[in-house]
């Protein structure tokens, strides 16, 4: 193993990685990308495992290989030509959810195929029953737009025009679609043409050596890491709030983490049957979230691929929560099923890794989306806006405020691009003061995002969580504070929830308000959960705290016994 080649293609193949998303983010026209950054590229190698991956969304790192792998088993390797790209964001084909869009382009060197240059997006309007994608209310695949399996977008190094055609005719917005789909195809070209001048400096033969020794150092090394957890089998269980369409029931994800050696197991059986709702994971989500949350229990200087997969084994029973079946709805498993999964194994392992987990988080992406026709342009606007939450306080320290869900690495889009985009005012963007769940080490907190609607009509959706189940504590640590969604009418001087405004059956997930122009609209981000002994906490943290404006005098005094001084 020459491990100095290795490490300078592993250098150069991820540094290659990051330039295919800037790429995209400078190309695209949407703000989930070019703002929120909301994709991951990355490349992969003949047999469709991944070789390397930018340090953007985990729950699209982690779902890469077996993307790409589910689309090689349709389209055969001597099928493929030179400047062949190929489209796919099927949930049943290895997918995530519908909005997830998988773009990989064959990396030909010398008439031979030697991998794939990828990149995962999530566009901001797929078609379905809803603006935005986020049904809250979807009983079938069918609602959550268009199913795409693996096609060829482009041919031969040209425009597949009757796929583009069906993609585009299917969406609200097509203009932006376009812009996006671009962006994603531009990524892909970036990353094919610098591989093939990596082919060409270091030769076929090496390459397929070093990476292949590169996947077995990766593995390694996690096995290494893996040895270092005890052995035993931890278990752990919580509950999802409603599915937007049985209003009170709650539905159990169940995890128990077999660690034997430089092994894992993560067996999802307990898990609930699948939801009516939208909250279904697919098997990739269920496979992504257990890398995830062992990639963040282990050494992250591990090289990001395949490799460090290969230890790591998922057990996801099909029917369920976790692993849905053909049509369940699925598009809420990516954004706030995946978290609560992560949480789960955290849960499992506080024990045994105490230094490497933390309490819950908000685990929602919040998921407001929203279109209509806007009253200046006359074209129609669609938008995906996700917002951010706390994170849960650790073993040594407090949980982040206002960050983007575990499962994603992205950015709040900034209000002066969203007012300018679209037709709101944002009132009022703050952090929610005693949000945080008390503890030795508090939970970080959410916030409050308030708009005025601008447009004749602006037609909502959203797809969120923990407005019923708090964020839990670890340790003697405390619930965070539970996330809001609020509905003012203008002619109202009251405070409604969606189903006090509109009779939907859940709070956090409904479809297709019609919020008119002069309504408004409130989003209350959940907290993080507390770490410890609230009681145990540093009398100048909380002192701290209070000069902040993060803790009130009152919730020091209550939960902290905080007398000043």
């Amino acid at each position: 193993m020459d491990y100095v080649t290795m490490n300078i293609l592993e250098s150069a193949m991820t540094s290659l990685c990051r330039q295919m998303g800037v790429v995209l983010m400078k190309t695209s026209y949407s703000t989930i990308f070019n703002e929120a950054l909301d994709f991951t590229c990355g490349l992969a190698d003949m047999n469709g495992d991944m070789i390397a991956v930018a340090d953007y969304c985990p729950a699209q790192i982690g779902g890469m290989p077996l993307l790409v792998k589910s689309c090689l088993k349709e389209i055969a390797l001597e099928d493929l030509e030179e400047g062949d790209i190929i489209v796919h964001n099927d949930p049943y084909r290895g997918g995530l959810h519908t909005p997830e869009h998988t773009f990989f382009k064959p990396i030909f060197v010398e008439g031979e195929i030697m991998g794939f240059a990828v990149a995962i997006g999530h566009l901001a309007e797929v078609g379905g029953m809803v603006p935005g994608g986020f049904s809250g209310e979807a009983t079938e695949i069918f609602q959550e737009g268009l199913r795409i399996p693996p096609v060829k977008i482009r041919k031969a190094g040209k425009d597949n025009i009757e796929v583009w055609k069906l993609l585009l005719a299917n969406v609200r917005t097509p203009r932006a679609n376009y812009g996006d789909l671009s962006a994603l195809i531009a990524a892909v070209n970036l990353g094919e043409r610098q591989m093939v001048e990596i082919y060409r400096k270091y030769g076929k033969e090496k390459m397929r050596e070093t990476v292949n020794d590169l996947l077995e150092y990766s593995e390694r090394r996690m096995r290494a890491e893996l040895e270092g957890i005890p052995d035993g089998v931890y278990s752990f269980t919580d509950y999802i709030e409603s599915d937007g369409v049985e209003s009170d029931a709650e539905y159990a994800i169940k995890v128990e983490v077999h660690k034997n050696g430089g092994e894992v197991i993560v067996d999802y059986a307990g898990s609930s049957p699948q939801a009516p709702g939208p909250i279904n994971g697919t098997l990739g989500v269920a496979t992504s979230a257990a890398y995830n949350a062992i990639l963040h229990m282990t050494d992250p200087s591990i090289p990001r691929n395949s490799g460090c997969f290969r230890p790591i084994r998922v057990m996801a029973p099909p029917g369920t929560i976790v692993n849905v079946d053909f049509p369940g709805p699925s598009v809420g498993g990516n954004t706030d099923t995946h978290p609560r999964v992560v949480g789960v194994i955290f849960g499992a392992m506080a024990d045994a890794v105490p230094n490497h987990v933390m309490a819950s988080e908000g685990a929602t992406h919040c998921n407001f989306v929203f279109g209509g026709v806007d009253a200046d342009s006359g074209e129609y606007f669609a938008c995906y806006d996700l917002e951010m939450v706390g994170y849960g306080g650790r073993s040594f320290a407090d949980g982040n405020d206002a960050i983007d869900s575990i499962n994603g690495n992205c950015r709040i889009t900034p209000t002066e691009v969203y007012e300018t985009r679209f037709p709101w005012r944002v009132e009022r963007l703050s952090l929610n003061v005693d949000g945080g769940g008390p503890g030795q080490y508090r939970g970080g907190l959410g916030y409050t995002k308030q708009m005025l609607c601008l447009n004749e009509e602006i037609t909502c959706s959203q797809m969120t969580d923990r407005h019923i189940l708090p964020a839990w504590g670890l340790k003697g640590g405390k619930d965070g504070a539970l996330g809001a969604t609020l509905v003012k009418k203008k002619a109202s001087e009251q405070w409604q929830t969606v189903r006090e405004a509109y009779g939907k059956p859940s709070t956090s997930r409904y479809s297709n308000l019609s919020i008119r122009k002069g309504d408004r609209v409130r989003l209350v981000t959940p907290s993080g959960g507390g770490y410890g002994d609230p009681t145990k906490r540093d009398r100048a943290a909380v002192a701290e705290d209070m000069r902040e404006g993060f803790v009130s005098e009152q919730a020091a005094r209550e939960h902290y016994g905080y007398q000043g001084g």
